[in-house]
């Protein structure tokens, strides 16, 4: 019983494991590699307790190869020689598996060291990550593997797996478990799509519930005690922390107020204001821009209220800045313009700037032009007159085109009237 009943209850077939439809279901491509039994590369990528290791271990069995199993946070390169050496043995005739979990953890050089046996086929690596592969793996291994992601599983979908795990320990306890309404959907939806954080959690439940010698009671209340607050998925530094903000940015770009207040709400239960509100800066410039100038202004006020406030009052100001952007008319015409300007200066030769733009010189001996000729624009009607800005080479490049909201038309009506273009 010292072992955790998510390992006891651990399936041992592809039928029994819960979730991963886009991948196991029938016809779907991991299922096919593994019911054919060549055993490629692979890795595994996604959230702690949806399955990498269960698969790992049921393609090891299928396949009848020898698995090894080894951690990037504890493994070294004399880890890893050990399990080639036995590929030499009669324990790998049929080949040696090895499961490696949180890749990630492996420096360049110890994940290098792996090539070679990759290469020549001695071992078959399946490599698990919670971190994006293509970030946090050398280049040469993603390149040399499939890479497979497994995703969060539903609340649906954890339901069969915890209401097993109860019928499990009750059986191993010799009683009655009643478990009352809603206690099992309580857990699955507060365990974040983590199977082995539900079962875990279902047999606390089992452990501290009240009864008699022959039945307990798994009440709401208890489950609700017990259940950890991990629906949330964030993690400050990893893909889920750039995947809420991403949301909320694309919400607000969207203009769906209830949505981006969503992903806002989780980033303020986490605590993490100073990036929530350095996101609202940038979506207020970015995404509003010149449709409503004034949004940025207000948006500044927020950030700087809820900074002196904190949590918990921090919510409001934060709150009325994302409902503000989210129902703000939207215009993108300044990263456009900015970003257009700066793929010139990245990218092409501009030339010098005019001489009349230059700062005063004096015109030496043998100057092309004698004097700068510029044109101070205040001395003219309606503070405008027309002459060349930019440099000879790109002197009608246009890196502004004006948004179709009515603050950005409204500033293209007058200036076409000023510069007498309509």
């Amino acid at each position: 019983m010292n072992t955790p009943l998510a390992d006891r209850i651990r399936p041992r077939s592809l039928d029994d494991v819960v979730g991963q439809s886009h991948i196991l279901g029938e016809g779907k491509p991991l299922r096919r590699i593994i019911e054919n039994g060549k055993i490629p590369n692979m890795i595994f990528y996604g959230s702690s307790g949806v399955g990498k290791t269960t698969v790992a271990r049921i393609i090891a069995e299928n396949a009848g190869m020898k698995l090894h199993k080894l951690n990037g946070t504890s493994a070294s390169i004399s880890d890893i020689k050990d399990v080639i050496a036995d590929t030499n043995t009669i324990d790998g005739i049929n080949g040696v598996l090895l499961y490696l979990d949180e890749i990630q953890y492996l420096n360049k050089k110890q994940q290098q060291s792996l090539l070679e046996y990759i290469e020549n086929g001695q071992i078959t690596l399946i490599a698990s990550t919670t971190e994006n592969p293509y970030f946090y793996v050398y280049n040469a291994i993603i390149s040399r593997c499939t890479v497979f992601e497994f995703k969060p599983l539903t609340a649906e979908e954890l339901v069969p797996a915890i209401t097993r795990a109860f019928r499990l320990v009750a059986d191993e306890m010799g009683l009655k478990v009643k478990v009352e309404k809603g206690a099992v959907e309580h857990i699955a939806q507060g365990c974040g799509g983590d199977v082995r954080k539900s079962i875990n959690t279902a047999e606390l439940c089992v452990l501290s519930a009240a009864g008699t010698d022959s039945e307990i009671v798994i009440t709401k209340e208890n489950a609700e005690a017990l259940t950890q607050r991990s629906n949330m998925h964030y993690d400050r530094d990893g893909d889920f922390h750039y995947d809420i903000l991403s949301a909320l940015q694309k919400s607000i770009r969207g203009s769906d107020e209830n949505a981006a207040l969503h992903y806002a709400a989780r980033l303020m239960e986490a605590g993490d204001i100073i990036s929530l509100s350095r996101r609202l800066l940038v979506i207020a410039a970015e995404d509003i821009g010149l449709a409503y100038p004034q949004a940025i202004a207000i948006v500044k006020a927020c950030v700087d209220s809820a900074m002196q406030l904190g949590l918990p009052e921090a919510r409001l100001p934060l709150g009325e800045a994302v409902i503000l952007l989210a129902t703000a008319p939207k215009s993108n015409s300044v990263i456009m313009a900015v970003d257009a300007a700066l793929d010139d200066v990245r990218n092409r030769d501009c030339g010098d700037f005019p001489r009349h733009l230059q700062n005063k010189h004096f015109d030496g001996e043998g100057a092309e032009v004698v004097g700068q000729h510029y044109l101070y624009p205040h001395s003219f009607p309606d503070h405008y007159v027309k002459q060349q800005y930019l440099p000879d080479t790109i002197k009608d490049r246009v890196y502004y085109e004006y948004g179709d909201n009515k603050v950005e038309q409204a500033a293209k009506l007058y200036w076409q009237k000023i510069k007498g273009e309509k």
